[in-house]
């Protein structure tokens, strides 16, 4: 209620109507109200040059499943209904909105007030880099979504408007950046699997689909689930 989407909504008119005037792209970030949508559309077949994200959380939570006081899915926008969300996801599948960007938020948890619950002091903002993907593939795929939609949504229109052209494709003269995952797989997001700093995160608790197995950056792999899963057995074995 402190964050109504009427808000947002009349935010994006104001930049769609300065982009209108002065002839300048721009790029609306973490869009979480469906009322916003039908400007965003309308703009886009105006011809201006405007651009549109969204993210996970928006996508995969709704605020009447949020506990009372369960500050870790306290954002800016807030997390909205199901009904509207649904909404951002046929924006996704349709064009109007460009690409899922994590909006990662590395707040402590004593700045996440999860002693009080109170939602009006707490820092906003969601931790999720890591399972950005398969956050998302997760109601992706329910929605019929394919794995070339994915790439598109999560690497190559990402990297298009950042302009990094040797990003997000795998193709000759690329950068060797990769994932192997497996999409069939699925897991429960466990504390001591978290790789963020900070540990606390709605997701927790939750099961995912698309197991990240390895990750490749310049050719280089940073990253193994191998690695992982050895550590949390080394104390057995000891």
């Amino acid at each position: 209620a402190s964050r109504p989407a009427k808000w947002e909504t009349d935010a994006i008119a104001l930049m769609i109507r300065l982009s209108a005037e002065f002839d300048v792209h721009v790029h609306i970030v973490h869009v979480s109200t469906a009322e916003a949508l039908p400007l965003i559309r309308d703009a886009k077949k105006r011809g201006l040059r405007i651009t549109a994200e969204t993210c996970p959380h928006y996508l995969m939570f709704c605020a009447e499943e949020i506990p009372d006081g369960a500050t870790e899915y306290k954002c800016a926008p807030p997390i909205r209904e199901r009904a509207n969300n649904e909404l951002l996801w046929d924006a996704l599948k349709d064009g109007t909105l460009d690409f899922v960007a994590s909006d990662h938020s590395p707040a402590p948890p004593e700045l996440k007030e999860t002693q009080s619950g109170d939602f009006m002091k707490a820092w906003g903002g969601i931790a999720g880099l890591q399972f950005l993907l398969p956050a998302f593939w997760t109601g992706a795929k329910e929605r019929g979504c394919s794995l070339e939609d994915v790439a598109r949504l999560l690497c190559e229109h990402p990297a298009h408007f950042l302009g990094l052209k040797q990003k997000g494709r795998v193709a000759p003269g690329c950068d060797a950046d990769l994932v192997i995952w497996d999409p069939k797989a699925s897991f429960v997001v466990k504390e001591e699997d978290i790789q963020h700093r900070h540990k606390l995160t709605p997701y927790a608790g939750r099961t995912l689909s698309g197991v990240v197995e390895r990750t490749v950056v310049g050719g280089s792999s940073v990253f193994h689930m191998s690695a992982i899963r050895k550590a949390s057995f080394e104390p057995l074995l000891k």
